[in-house]
């Protein structure tokens, strides 16, 4: 069912006092809550949940988690870290069925930057959404969503519907929904002169020989 599988334990108590005392034990505590049971206080030993966490396929990923003789699949849908020392602190857990259609944000990723003729000339990949919200299965969840950028001129806009999703899953946004876009450095000079400009810089030099002759001739007649 799932690649990564939490061993818990029911914490007796709640609240910070709680917490504190379980994370001095070694432990990570966290809540367990979802579907029409109570919210339950559990705990996770420490180095279990940072071998989990660190795979990189436990937040946001269906994961099995085990009470003694117990298992059931859960969604782990956020997890706090220390800001000194990163260490994980808390989470929490949410209870899903394994088929359940679930709203889940899936991180998107961009691949072949170098055969992007717009990049090539200098522009920019300007990200507006790194992650998009599926409606998908809670079996199903992909692990990322890719984005090609081969060919892509500046100027080019990649949109939701340029993402190819799983077979069971839907983008919760519009499909027009632009979630990156390759830029331009600078605005493109254009090398001829505009005719306008010609005609302006024609008349510009005309006046300005007039000008010279009749300085020439009132000096001829002051002479």
């Amino acid at each position: 069912m799932a690649e990564i599988v939490l061993n818990v334990e029911v914490r007796t108590g709640t609240g910070t006092g709680s917490a504190r005392d379980a994370r001095r034990g070694g432990l990570v505590p966290g809540i367990l809550y979802g579907g029409d049971q109570d919210p339950v206080a559990i705990t996770v030993k420490a180095n279990e949940f940072r071998k989990a966490l660190y795979t990189g396929k436990l937040l946001g990923h269906l994961v099995t988690l085990k009470y003694g003789s117990e298992s059931q699949p859960v969604i782990a849908k956020d997890v706090q870290m220390h800001p000194v020392s990163d260490e994980p602190i808390h989470f929490d857990l949410y209870r899903v069925d394994a088929h359940q259609e679930i709203k889940i944000a899936v991180p998107v990723h961009f691949r072949n930057h170098e055969e992007s003729p717009g990049l090539k000339r200098g522009g920019s990949l300007n990200v507006a959404m790194h992650d998009l919200i599926l409606s998908v299965p809670a079996d199903q969840i992909p692990e990322e969503l890719v984005v090609d950028l081969t060919g892509l001129e500046i100027g080019d806009n990649v949109r939701v519907s340029d993402i190819k999703l799983p077979a069971n899953a839907k983008a919760a946004l519009d499909a027009d929904t632009v979630i990156a876009s390759i830029a331009g450095m600078m605005a493109e000079i254009t090398e001829e002169p505009v005719e306008g400009a010609e005609a302006a810089e024609g008349g510009e030099e005309a006046e300005a020989a007039e000008g010279g002759d009749a300085e020439a001739s009132s000096e001829g007649g002051e002479a």
